[in-house]
């Protein structure tokens, strides 16, 4: 046998008869092997063409595989119907109504916060804007400012916010209301706009602050007098004199002479002025030239007040009556924090940091009013505001000593308001007595409950969790608790269940101390003594004055809706801007927090930025 006798690949060369065979032969047998034991691909070649065309209408070749034409079909069908069903279901999503989840409701501080800031639109003086909001209100005492014994410099005295139940815009307790409003505003101007506030509230600012720059001439670098009063409360010569305390009209039918009384030696009033004005130009930052003009304008007034030194009180009578001022010293601790954060310059921070000065106001003795802040004392206002700067700045030399000072005592005035503690009495609806039982509480009460909001906030922005009383830790909640239980008060958790602001629940006084709420305006008009039976009716008001919050209960929790007696049921603007400030901090969501950098946004960084390091060498 040739060593090629056999087939390299395994197979012998020789040719059997068997191999002869046909093709048809070959055919017949490749026909009678197991078909069910190969794969369908194999199948496809190994079928004969007559095979391939009887199976033409049972598989369906893609190319890459070969499929059962029955399961291309079924798969083209699945397809077919999914489509229109994402059609069919993303149709009816777009074209249905949805039914979108309803915002929770406004909590009890934000509803109130609405009607709060409505007292202030009730309260203005002058031709008024279009869009009010008070139905019964109009342009009143147009004339003010003219008359004849104002110095040239102050003709136009248009304008403002009457101070309470009558129409004398008394300046003092005005500005510092402007300046609390304004202070609420920088800390918290995402709750104002979460609330649909923002654009109120600082049109209530701006009214009052176009108003204040009419009392001086507020183009100049230096003044010699600064419009104080407007209007006349004093009742000593009967109806010699009509006046605001003595006829009862509305503001829109008055036709006596409104004087204006200026001073020459009002440090404190001209201090807090300058507070309002400089507080403000932070709020209005974003409109650079009225800004810039509240700053010039603060400016000057605060030059003023350290120039002519006295108190405002002694330049008027009546204003020794009303609002007396006790000192001046708080006012330039205030007043000089104030400047110091509109402007940025360090001047106004060391004049507010001297020693000498905190220890004239107040700062490093107790007695039986401290810790309470007022229109008449800032003390404690300007102590929580200066604890700010070294909470989030930490200025350090030459200021850490007394701003330390300041932490600490804002720190135990927190501690009094607490009721583990004996600084204060309480009544048994439990009321805080910041005035120890003097007649109109609520305006204390609520000024209180912002600074304990208000430094809650600043502790949990710091990431601090409390501060000690002694030896006693408490959280920032106790503070935020002391705050909701006073204005809860307020608003009708209290003995006699009602709502010492007007027009917030069903029970509210009806019998509100003002003479706008009190005479209907039915086209007549009823002259000095002719509003007297208004006064003295026993009908409730005519109209409601949305948002006022009266003087409140005595220290019984006893409250009388009399209209005669001021001390129960008149508003003030002081009040009603504490009011707003605590229910604007307590309102919304708690993790909203203080807005932390506005308020510095005029203040140079602390330290000098270091110098860019060296290039590097080359040789």
């Amino acid at each position: 046998m040739s060593m090629y006798g056999r087939d390299p690949w395994g197979g012998p060369l020789e040719i059997h008869a068997t191999d002869s065979a046909t093709d048809d032969e070959r055919s017949r047998n490749l026909q009678e092997l197991d078909r069910g034991a190969l794969d369908e691909t194999q199948q496809s070649w190994l079928l004969g063409a007559g095979e391939q065309k009887k199976n033409k209408k049972t598989y369906v070749d893609l190319g890459c595989i070969i499929v059962s034409r029955k399961l291309f079909i079924w798969t083209l069908g699945t397809l077919a119907v999914f489509a229109f069903l994402s059609a069919f279901i993303t149709l009816i999503v777009k074209t249905v109504p949805r039914h979108h989840h309803k915002p929770p409701p406004p909590d009890n501080y934000t509803i109130a916060l609405h009607k709060a800031l409505l007292f202030f639109n009730a309260q203005k003086s002058g031709k008024l804007p279009r869009h009010n909001n008070v139905s019964w209100r109009g342009n009143s005492c147009l004339h003010d400012g003219k008359d004849d014994g104002v110095p040239p410099v102050i003709k136009d005295l248009v304008g403002g916010y009457y101070d309470a139940g009558d129409a004398i815009k008394f300046n003092f307790p005005m500005s510092f209301s402007l300046t609390m409003l304004s202070w609420s505003v920088i800390e918290y101007s995402g709750k104002y706009q979460a609330a649909g506030e923002l654009g109120h509230v600082k049109d209530i600012i701006k009214w009052g602050t176009d108003y204040l720059l009419k009392n001086f001439n507020s183009t100049a670098d230096t003044i010699t007098q600064l419009g104080m009063q407007v209007g006349s409360g004093d009742t000593s010569q009967g109806s010699a004199t009509p006046n605001d305390h003595y006829c009862w009209m509305r503001p829109e039918d008055i036709d006596y002479d409104r004087p204006t009384q200026t001073c020459t030696t009002c440090s404190d009033l001209a201090a807090e002025m300058a507070a309002a004005l400089a507080a403000a130009s932070i709020v209005f930052k974003d409109n650079r030239a009225y800004s810039q003009k509240l700053v010039h304008g603060a400016t000057t007034l605060f030059k003023f007040s350290r120039d002519q030194r006295g108190r405002y009180s002694p330049n008027g009578k009546e204003a020794s009556v009303f609002y007396n001022s006790t000192s001046y010293w708080d006012e330039f601790v205030w007043g000089g924090a104030w400047m110091y954060f509109a402007t940025g310059n360090s001047s106004y921070l060391k004049l507010a940091t001297t020693p000498r000065l905190a220890k004239h106001a107040g700062a490093f003795w107790g007695g039986p009013d401290y810790g309470v802040l007022s229109w008449d004392n800032k003390l404690t206002g300007a102590q929580v505001l200066l604890s700010r700067l070294r909470l989030f700045l930490s200025p350090g030399f030459p200021y850490e000593d007394i701003l330390t000072t300041f932490h600490n005592q804002t720190g135990i005035v927190m501690c009094s308001y607490l009721p583990m503690f004996t600084s204060f009495n309480r009544t048994r609806g439990g009321l805080i007595q910041l005035n120890h039982g003097r007649p109109q509480p609520l305006q204390y009460v609520v000024n209180a409950a912002f600074l304990a909001a208000l430094y809650s906030d600043y502790l949990d922005a710091a990431d601090t969790p409390g501060w000690y009383c002694g030896p006693n830790f408490f959280s920032t909640d106790v503070l935020r608790d002391f705050a909701k239980t006073q204005i809860d008060y307020i608003l009708g958790k209290n003995p006699r269940k009602m709502s010492y602001v007007v027009g917030f629940g069903n029970h509210y006084p009806k019998h509100v101390h003002h003479r706008g709420a009190s005479i209907p305006k039915n086209k007549v008009k009823y002259n000095c003594k002719g509003g007297w039976k208004w006064r003295d009716s026993s009908k409730p008001n005519p109209h409601t004055i949305v948002g006022a919050m009266v003087a409140g209960p005595d220290k019984h929790d006893h409250f009388h809706d009399v209209r005669t007696n001021y001390n129960y049921t008149e508003p003030t603007l002081a009040g009603n801007a504490g009011l707003v400030a605590a229910l604007v901090a307590l309102s919304g969501d708690k993790t909203t927090g203080i807005d932390k950098n506005t308020l510095f946004s005029a203040v140079p960084p602390m330290f000098p930025t270091p110098p860019p390091p060296p290039a590097p060498w080359k040789p």
